[in-house]
């Protein structure tokens, strides 16, 4: 200890302070010990002191930069989702307009089909003139030759007709037979003219109905193109969805077969009555029906959003901090509207657990929608919901960090990415 004392002595020597009044002089002893006590304790202050300030305006800093980012952030994903509302508006309009063109195409192939049926009942009636005018042409022909073969043999009879005249016997004869040949050439003459007449109403009904083939092949064409790049992206945007388009049409048609009763074809298609138009007309049609059961199947399917304000996506599919996360997060402020993404039954609507508020939709196809964290509910167990319902409101109910809607998609219990079925509506619609 004295070693130390003497140590100390070197940096702290010790000191008197002297307290004088009027009547007496007083002094306090600061010791070396008590030097260094003092001089700790003064640097641990300013030491404190300068953490303090400069934890506190590194936090002021941070906090600014987190409030300008978070401002960023927002501008930016506010920027994402109206280039997105854009984005299916212009989907709409050019959806609209597809079917307005399906309808117009439609539209053409009554007029082609009615136009196919009166030429054929044209053709068939040249047809079944040219005929009637062959037979009678072949039926002169062969009277003509009879009343040939009779006067030949009248002739070789010896029958001599300015005898018979000058005799007064045969007059009658004679002019029966002449008023049959003259009957018989102008019958002749006219059904040759017919005739004439009507292989050129036929040659002129040939390069008409020609001419109209031309056409409507011009119109299948197209009709035929439109279809195609319409029918592939429903087929893609299902396949992307992990749906088999065949397995669901099947299943559309066995749900919705009351819609409009069969599709009758256009014309029977069998080996006798065999029409090549109408095989493809009969395509096209086959092509509408699976549009607009592609249209039904769409709306009992999750590929619409279920937040149309602005928000932002918090949190995705797939591993988080060790566990499964089985949905996709969207944050937004409290109360924010929710809405239904496809036809459904309510089958559970209040608290459970981790989720808080939370609706289950079933829908087709074995597809269920889950909405957690919410606000309010706005929809009871068993009521039927349709695409585009608001069914609640966010919120930050259950095991929540902040304010954000929790969106599951699951198919035969077992959940899916709902980004699969947003991107996929999104590439159409």
């Amino acid at each position: 200890m004295a070693k130390v004392h003497h140590a100390l002595e070197r940096h702290f020597p010790e000191r008197r302070l002297f307290l004088r009044s009027d009547n007496e002089t007083r002094f306090i002893r600061l010791r070396s010990e008590t030097q260094l006590l003092i001089w700790v304790a003064g640097t641990m202050l300013v030491a404190w002191t300068i953490i303090a300030t400069a934890i506190i305006m590194m936090d002021s800093i941070g906090a600014g930069n987190f409030r300008a980012q978070a401002r960023r952030d927002q501008i930016e994903y506010e920027n994402r989702v109206n280039a997105l509302s854009d984005e299916r508006d212009r989907r709409v309009a050019e959806a609209a307009a597809a079917q307005d063109r399906f309808s117009s195409a439609l539209e053409q192939i009554s007029i082609m089909q009615s136009q196919l049926l009166a030429s054929e009942d044209e053709r068939r009636e040249l047809s079944t003139g040219i005929d009637v005018i062959q037979s009678n042409l072949r039926r002169t022909l062969s009277e003509r030759r009879e009343l040939q073969q009779r006067v030949t043999a009248m002739s070789a009879e010896g029958y001599d007709p300015a005898a018979a005249q000058a005799g007064g016997a045969g007059d009658e004869t004679l002019d029966l037979l002449a008023a049959a040949l003259a009957e018989t050439a102008a019958e002749r003459d006219q059904i040759e003219a017919d005739a004439q007449g009507a292989l050129d109403r036929a040659a002129e009904a040939e390069l008409e109905l020609r001419l109209m083939q031309d056409q409507n092949e011009a119109i299948f064409r197209q009709i035929e193109e439109a279809l195609k790049i319409s029918v592939e992206p429903l087929d893609n945007m299902f396949r992307a969805a992990g749906l088999n388009p065949d397995t669901l049409i099947n299943q559309v048609q066995r749900g919705y077969s009351g819609l409009g009763g069969p599709r009758i074809p256009v014309n029977p298609l069998d080996d006798e009555n065999y029409n090549p138009d109408a095989e493809r007309a009969n395509a096209i049609m086959d092509s509408l029906e699976r549009i607009d059961l592609y249209r039904i199947a769409a709306e009992h399917a999750p590929f619409a959003m279920p937040v149309k304000s602005g928000f932002r996506y918090s949190s995705g599919f797939g591993r988080r901090w060790g566990r499964m996360h089985e949905g996709t997060d969207m944050a937004g402020p409290i109360g924010t509207p929710i809405y239904a993404t496809a036809d459904g039954v309510v089958t559970f609507a209040g608290w459970s657990s981790g989720y808080g508020r939370l609706i289950k939709i079933q829908h087709d196809f074995g597809i269920e929608t889950r909405f957690g964290h919410l606000n309010d509910i706005k929809v009871s167990v068993g009521q039927r919901v349709s695409l585009g319902d608001r069914i609640g409101d966010m919120g930050n109910s259950g095991r929540s960090t902040g304010p954000h809607l929790h969106y599951e998609i699951r198919v035969n219990g077992s959940p899916l990415n709902p980004m699969t079925y947003i991107r996929a509506g999104q590439d159409v619609f």
